[in-house]
């Protein structure tokens, strides 16, 4: 046998081979709303600022490269003039005070100068390109001549080549770090901004989705909501799921009471058959036919009554081993029926006992009536339990024909009866609704699957108890 085929855990010293049951029912997980909604207003906002940047750059490069050539048209042609119209004494001193006060350098060039072109961005070659226009298409705009470094700018005086160095900063974009510190702390308030919008957007649904979750497991009263918000919209979504929470639970309430109301008026005429039928029928055969009438009418009374039970309960510590006992003594000892019990000492779980012993009760009469070997005709019923991670894990296996896969997920319908060879007309179809609104009523999960090597297994998972 494949492993697909076997149950999540084994047990000894018999393994309960079944097909696995579908107790994870876990939806596939998604980004939740909230990081949904900050996602797509930080993308917003990014692509804000990302397009402010570019439309900043574009409209700054202009105007800053026709400023550059400028100033360096004007500063070239500035020390051209000085420099023509002084003599050769003043002429030093010129170039002197011109490196030391202004950082500018003149120099003569060689044809044996080497340099290299200042076109490292689209800004350098704007500037470059207006220079050539201003001073002349000879003029040379150069980032490093002869392995020195900066902006060297090639003119001519009276036909003589010239380099004139100055600062490369003149010709840069705007620098520092003032501007980015800015951009990043509007940003960061961006971004935070979106982050509260996101969770102002969020917590009315989140509080919702609480309150839903609450009708679901059947507690109405944990599930008002605030019917004072200011918003108008959140306002009237708020009246509506509180009107339509009392709504529901008022039905639960008559529900119940119409069952239990009717279910409590049926057992005294009832009473009242039974006394009658041992005074008055003389026929013994008659009298035991009618008493077991009676006693299976008042079973399915019972049924009706668990079924109505309310969905909420306060769970507490109960001990698996004494219900699964208790459970199997209440079943008598019919020589029938076998139940063999695995369970670990001490598997304490969440919950409610008498719950949870109806449960195993329903369970093992259940596997008692359908269950039985079809070699055989006896019913032999397999418990075994282990603990997983925060939960327990509970097998209860039968060894009878099974039922058909297309029927296992409405055998926990009220009313439902599957095929002939599981069913009997004493039944109400109730059993396995019952259990598995209860073990949902202890936060737990309840499923059926067929065994490989034949009969029915019942998967339970149980909330375990903190050490």
């Amino acid at each position: 046998m494949s492993d697909d085929s076997r149950v999540p855990f084994e047990t000894r010293p018999t393994a309960l081979e079944t097909a696995p049951a579908p107790l994870e029912m876990r939806p596939r997980r998604g980004v939740s709303l909230f990081w949904r909604t900050f996602f797509f207003l930080a993308l917003l906002l990014i692509g804000c600022i990302v397009a402010w940047l570019q439309t900043f750059r574009a409209l700054e490069y202009e105007p800053r490269a026709l400023q550059s050539a400028q100033q360096l048209a004007s500063l070239v042609n500035l020390s051209r003039a000085a420099l023509v119209h002084s003599d050769s004494i003043a002429r030093v001193s010129l170039i002197k005070t011109l490196a030391d006060e202004e950082g500018l350098r003149i120099a003569p060039r060689e044809p044996s100068d080497t340099f290299r072109l200042y076109d490292v961005d689209s800004l350098s070659r704007n500037v470059s390109e207006r220079l050539k226009l201003r001073l002349g298409g000879n003029t040379i705009v150069a980032r490093e001549v002869n392995g020195t470094p900066g902006l060297w700018i090639g003119f001519t005086i009276d036909g003589d080549p010239y380099w004139l160095l100055t600062d490369p900063s003149r010709i840069g974009p705007v620098a520092g770090t003032t501007w980015l510190i800015w951009l990043g702390t509007a940003a960061l308030l961006s971004l935070a901004g979106a982050a509260l919008i996101a969770r102002l957007i969020n917590r009315p649904l989140k509080k919702l989705s609480f309150a839903a979750s609450r009708v679901r497991e059947g507690d109405f009263n944990a599930s008002q909501l605030n019917e004072a918000v200011a918003t108008s919209e959140i306002r009237e979504v708020n009246i509506g799921f509180n009107r339509m929470a009392q709504r529901l639970s008022k039905i639960e309430q008559d529900r119940a009471l119409m069952l239990a109301g009717i279910s409590h008026d049926l057992r005294t005429p009832l009473a009242r058959l039974r006394l009658e039928t041992e005074l008055s029928v003389a026929d013994p055969q008659a009298r035991e036919h009618m008493a077991a009438d009676i006693e299976q009418v008042n079973a399915i009374i019972d049924k009706f009554l668990d079924y109505a039970r309310p969905d909420h309960l306060q769970p507490e510590e109960v001990s698996l081993n004494q219900v699964v006992d208790a459970a199997v003594f209440a079943l008598g000892s019919d020589a029938n029926t076998r139940v063999s019990v695995n369970i670990p000492p001490d598997t304490i779980v969440m919950g409610d006992a008498v719950e949870l012993q109806r449960v195993f009760s329903n369970l093992l009469e259940n596997a008692q009536r359908y269950g039985k070997d079809p070699e055989t005709g006896i019913a032999k019923v397999e418990i075994a339990a282990k603990a997983k991670d925060d939960f327990v894990l509970v097998k209860l296996r039968d060894h009878g024909q099974g039922v058909a896969p297309e029927m296992l997920e409405q055998l926990t319908q009220p009313f439902f009866r599957g095929d002939v060879s599981r069913t009997s007309a004493t039944g109400t179809g109730l059993g396995l609704a019952i259990v598995d609104r209860a073990i949902a009523r202890m936060g737990g999960r309840f499923a059926l699957a067929n065994s490989s090597t034949g009969g029915l297994a019942a998967h339970m998972k149980l909330v375990k108890a903190a050490a």
